[in-house]
């Protein structure tokens, strides 16, 4: 069986050349040389600088109804603040999942929605600016079970799939191509026909087929492109089906610069490791605990233990890393039980650094998958709301197995505060530092540092932020990044917000917008509702209006997603103004039922809403009168209006 899959796979790489050739139309020649500023690592370089990674999952591949939108499965818009506090707790790359569906055009150019290219690369320079490693890739269009998927290995049409494939890749690359070694293009994720049994060859070929495609796509591109790192997956990224001989290929690289030294390679391998699965994904309390020291033997899964977890990375170390492809752990991680047994937070922190430290035992790049969600089956190690951290055990953890000394960091407190610029409420905000026989060398906000004497002061082991800067700051998140003489950097969140316009009233009303892009198809208002007066006050007597511009006569529906309240005892419905204004020609109203009960003094609610088009055509949000373009975090907005019993209590209408 061996010889005669080794025949196959031989006979798959034949084709996989010839199919590629026939779709691009390109001959050799050689490519481009990079720029005089492209680093040429090689694979332990590289691997050593990448250290260890973060996925924004959830957002840039997610989608409704095949159209991707960065806020559609209940993440925030993407922030530098957000970055910020990723590199901050430690990590060196970031993966950017990404899908295109229904944003690419038809056939022949497959053009790229030029607003969503454009979005991507703002989000990549969010990272690569901050001198992060960044990996982007085709996310969720290999996916059979996604709306609007199709780059499909068990679909009929692969002549049409390949020349779709080539020309997303030619348009991306181009996007890129002036990019540096840490940027990595990784072709496709967890590609498969669905079913979790022995590869289909037939259908393995045609993925090899994707991988060839996309290395002499971006190659031929040319300049950076040509000796950049580039990163393929096996058969749904598994390990076993990518280095056992179940019909991957690794693809050539004939078209590369002839700068790379002709003994190295500048192929990555990926793959993802959730395992033992009943333990790392299953949304489940049956298990909870896993490795060595487990307490409870009924807690503990059967299998995929630690000598499971180094057979595994060893294999890909065997069949990959001494050939000269590294590997990148492209996914893994472990989703929280703590509601189901108290321990758990406890053995997810060992499953983090044992993973951690095996990859880095065997050359590999381990990136943790971050899906944005806290809280029960949760993977989330950030609050990307707030832009704070949600579980440091685990970061230490990961940062441990990579081998970051335990008593090296140092610690600040708090890592959240509040800065209302109302003159009467203004104050400077104190930091305590835990030094751990570190320095403190800098304070940054973004790429800015602040000024010692002059917006902050130091005295012993406490930092003054004086109010004077923090006033300057706009309303929103403000993520001031400590830096050390050595460890890991650490960041305080700084919700800045402005109550001198406040309403007055029993209640008031806090908004941010989940999605800020000036053009998008659905509407993402975060509100939150604040009882301010001294008594109950019964929220089926409350109704709260958003305003917008609907830009376009076409029906709409309104989704509430999660709410403290309970989306069954919420109501929406849409309105025209009598009036129509510049910037405001409709509201969404908000409305309780009964079943709401009433929100106690001094109490709020959240509410997270979406509002769509039936076509899902686009709105323009850059001139709505309740749009907050800059807000991250809830700030006291007197653009909604709220009313009780009829009467305007918060608020003034456009």
């Amino acid at each position: 069986m061996r010889v005669k899959v080794k025949a196959i796979s031989t006979y798959m790489l034949a084709v996989v050349l010839a199919v590629a050739l026939a779709i691009t139309g390109w001959s050799q020649a050689a490519s481009a040389a990079p720029t005089p500023d492209f680093r040429q690592l090689n694979a332990s370089q590289i691997v050593a600088e990448m250290g260890a990674g973060w996925n924004l999952g959830n957002q840039l591949e997610a989608s409704i109804n095949g159209m991707p939108s960065e806020t559609a499965w209940n993440n925030p818009t993407i922030t530098p603040a957000l970055i910020q506090m990723v590199k901050a707790a430690g990590f060196k790359t970031i993966r950017i999942p990404v899908s295109y569906l229904n944003l690419i055009g038809s056939a022949p150019d497959y053009t790229i929605d030029a607003a969503w290219l454009n979005r991507i690369k703002a989000v990549v320079d969010y990272a690569y600016n901050e001198g992060l490693y960044v990996v982007i890739n085709i996310h969720g269009d290999g996916f059979n079970s996604v709306n609007g998927a199709w780059l499909l290995v068990n679909a009929s049409n692969q002549t049409a799939i390949r020349a779709k494939y080539q020309k997303v890749w030619e348009q991306i690359a181009n996007k890129f191509v002036d990019y540096d070694e840490r940027l990595i293009f990784e072709s496709m994720n967890e590609v498969f026909d669905g079913n979790y049994n022995n590869p289909n060859l037939s259908y393995y070929a045609n993925l090899n087929a994707y991988n060839q495609i996309f290395v002499d796509t971006v190659r031929q591109t040319g300049g950076n492109n040509s000796a950049r790192w580039l990163l393929v997956p096996g058969w749904n990224t598994t390990i076993d089906y990518t280095v056992g001989n179940y019909g991957f290929v690794m693809p050539t690289d004939q078209y590369r610069s002839s700068s790379i030294p002709s003994s190295e390679k500048r192929i990555m391998i990926s793959v993802h490791y959730y395992s033992p699965w009943d333990f790392a994904g299953e949304e489940s309390g049956s298990i909870t605990q896993w490795g060595a020291t487990a307490t409870d033997p009924s807690k503990r899964s059967t299998w995929g233990q630690e000598d499971y977890l180094e057979s595994q990375l060893k294999s890909v170390y065997d069949t990959f890393v001494v050939q000269g492809y590294p590997a990148v752990i492209g996914e893994f991680g472990s989703i929280d039980k703590s509601n189901f047994d108290a321990t758990n937070p406890a053995y997810r922190e060992i499953y983090a650094k044992a993973l951690t430290a095996t990859a880095k035992k065997y050359g590999s790049v381990p990136v943790y998958w971050d899906n944005g969600f806290n809280g029960q089956f949760g993977f989330g190690l950030f609050d990307r709301f707030t832009n704070t951290v949600t579980q440091q055990g685990i970061i230490d953890a990961i940062m441990s197995g990579m081998g970051a000394p335990a008593g090296n960091n140092s610690g600040i407190t708090p890592t959240t505060a509040t800065f209302d610029k109302k003159t009467a409420n203004q104050a400077d905000i104190a930091v305590t530092l835990t030094l751990n026989g570190n320095t403190l060398s800098s304070i940054k906000n973004g790429a800015a540092t602040l000024v010692a004497g002059t917006d902050y002061t130091v005295s012993g082991s406490t930092v003054t932020i004086k109010k004077a800067y923090l006033a300057a700051q706009a309303v929103g998140t403000t993520t001031l990044t400590f830096n050390f003489s050595a460890g890991a950097s650490k960041a305080i969140a700084i919700s800045v917000v402005d109550t001198t316009s406040a309403g007055s009233g029993s209640i008031k009303v806090q908004l941010f917008n989940g999605n800020t892009t000036a053009t998008t198809n659905t509407l993402n208002p975060r509100i939150k509702i604040v009882n301010t007066g001294t008594s109950a006050v019964p929220l089926s007597s409350v109704k709260v209006k958003y305003y917008y511009t609907v830009d376009g006569n076409v029906g709409q529906t309104f989704f509430c997603d999660w709410s403290s309240a309970g989306c069954g005892s919420i109501t929406g419905t849409f309105a025209a103004l009598a009036t129509p204004k510049t910037n405001a020609d409709h509201y969404a109203e908000i409305a309780f039922a009964s079943s709401a009960g009433s929100l106690a003094a001094g109490q709020s609610i959240d509410i997270q809403l979406r509002i769509s088009k039936n076509d899902w055509s686009n709105y323009t949000q850059t001139n709505d009168y309740s749009f907050n373009a800059t807000g991250t975090a809830y700030v006291d907005w007197n653009k909604v209006t709220a009313y009780v019993g009829g009467t305007l209590s918060w608020g003034t209408e456009p």
